[in-house]
């Protein structure tokens, strides 16, 4: 059974361990080496009131987390936000991206927020057929932005107006 539920201090261990395996494994994420239990911490404490993060349960197991965060720090961007889904590798594959990005977008219009962005690194595929598939917009493209893995990668911009 799949429950997606707020994200709580307890689940930090297992958030840390799917982004690391992303770190390690993917250009999902440009940070080139593990985060610490403390850095991830930390970044957990940023996700209090304004903006969302979302744990996927799976009989009982973490098998995912999404979340919404600040798109620029000036102003003018308040009502902008991007989202991000980390998924465990045994749990992709099976609709857990789709519930993830309902309970994301649904929750973004409630927040009241204006614009969802979505980063994709180049040869995603299938993140950018997720995207698509809730209504997404390419627009744009930042080429040969991170180096990771000894290569140049880009990063696609998406983009869902909500109202």
């Amino acid at each position: 059974m799949t429950v997606i539920r707020k994200a709580s201090e307890a689940d930090i261990p297992a958030m840390n361990d799917i982004y690391n395996q992303a770190v390690l494994e993917t250009v999902a994420t440009f940070d080139l080496n593990p985060h610490t239990i403390e850095q991830r911490s930390d970044w957990f404490s940023r996700y209090q009131d304004r903006y969302p993060l979302f744990v996927a349960e799976i009989n009982g197991e973490v098998a995912g987390y999404g979340s919404l965060s600040s798109f620029r720090d000036k102003e003018a961007f308040i009502d902008t936000v991007e989202l991000s889904i980390y998924l465990s590798p045994s749990f992709q594959g099976n609709g857990l991206g789709k519930k993830m990005m309902n309970v994301l977008i649904e929750d973004a219009k409630k927040r009241g927020f204006h614009t969802i962005i979505s980063s994709i690194t180049g040869g995603n595929e299938v993140s950018v057929r997720l995207h698509k598939r809730f209504g997404f917009e390419f627009v744009g493209n930042f080429k040969e932005v991170g180096y990771k893995f000894g290569e140049w990668q880009d990063v696609h911009f998406y983009q869902l107006i909500l109202k």
